[in-house]
């Protein structure tokens, strides 16, 4: 089966599992394709992956007049988001309609530790509308307001100087984004995000650090940032204000490192392109399928082999 019928075969399915697990489906089989994944390596990758997941509550129609945020991280909200980007793309487009949509979004872009912004991403690689209906609608049920930005910008370009001044959240509970949550209640995390001066380099730095640091750490988080780094990329064209956009993806960016707790791991071998590919293409493991793909694409975007290491870290085990 092609990538296009896959995904509308996989909208048979809920956006979650397991208590909050995310739906990585749609996203990994995109990853597979884009990595070479032939036809019979996606549906069979689909077969197995499906078999984890929970088939997806009936639609529920928008409540006509009522405003679309007015139900944002309301989990049981689903159903009804996704008729109204369903809906809503029918007479407007997926263009028009992201560019409507993702600037009210982005104070919430953590959502579901990223998956949201990652979903809605890889949807609109694939091209498919129905898919994209699904990740917006994920990202608005789990939305993640982490506090109001700063009325001033900061004089400091270097992230990685601020990331080091944060307080590590001493609770390691939870799914990632509930951490993220309770470490954007600190207030030197806010003093921190403040002091970022967003330019036209800011994204390809956060990417870059967070490939460094999950090449150095292994660490899951990392992981999660570096493949939104990447689904960032993937979106800042729809947005008239992308400066902006990135200093909401920042703050959650900096909440998500305090809530990591990453610890430094002896140095891994690194691994040439093809070796990783194959590995990728090979592999059920969802996350490992779309690391090495994201990592590929940002290298391709910024060059330098920062983004091999953290790929090579991910076959390291």
């Amino acid at each position: 089966m092609s990538l296009g019928s896959l995904l509308d075969e996989g909208s048979r399915f809920d956006a979650e599992y397991r208590g909050g697990l995310s739906n990585h489906l749609p996203m990994a089989l995109t990853a597979l394709q884009r990595l070479g994944a032939d036809d019979v390596r996606l549906a069979t990758f689909a077969r197995t992956y499906a078999a984890r997941l929970q088939p997806a509550p009936a639609d529920v129609t928008w409540p006509p007049g009522d405003a679309w945020p007015g139900r944002f991280g309301d989990r049981d909200a689903w159903p009804a988001y996704r008729a109204l980007f369903n809906e809503w793309m029918v007479f407007e487009g997926a263009t028009d309609v992201l560019e409507q949509v993702l600037p009210v979004l982005m104070p919430g872009c953590g959502a579901a530790a990223f998956h949201g912004l990652i979903r809605t991403a890889y949807a609109v690689h694939a091209g498919h509308e129905r898919e994209l209906a699904d990740g917006l609608a994920y990202w608005s049920c789990r939305f993640l307001p982490l506090g109001p930005l700063p009325g001033e910008v900061g004089p400091q370009a270097d992230p990685e100087v601020l990331l080091r001044r944060l307080r590590p959240l001493r609770s390691k509970t939870g799914l990632i984004f509930e951490r993220m949550h309770e470490a954007s209640r600190d207030a030197g995390l806010h003093r921190e995000v403040a002091r970022l001066q967003v330019d036209e380099g800011t994204l390809q730095r956060l990417s870059r650090l967070a490939a460094k640091a999950y090449a150095g750490s292994g660490n899951f988080t990392a992981l999660h940032l570096l493949t939104s780094c990447h689904a960032m990329r993937v979106l800042s064209p729809f947005l008239h204000e992308p400066r902006y956009a990135w200093r909401w993806y920042w703050q959650a960016y900096a909440a998500a490192v305090a809530a990591a707790g990453m610890t430094q791991e002896p140095p891994c071998r690194l691994r040439p392109w093809p070796e990783l590919v194959a590995a990728a293409l090979a592999s059920d493991d969802d996350h490992l399928i779309k690391l090495v793909d994201s990592c590929r694409e940002e290298e391709a975007a910024y060059g330098g082999s920062d983004w091999q290491r953290a790929a090579s870290r991910a076959l390291a085990g």
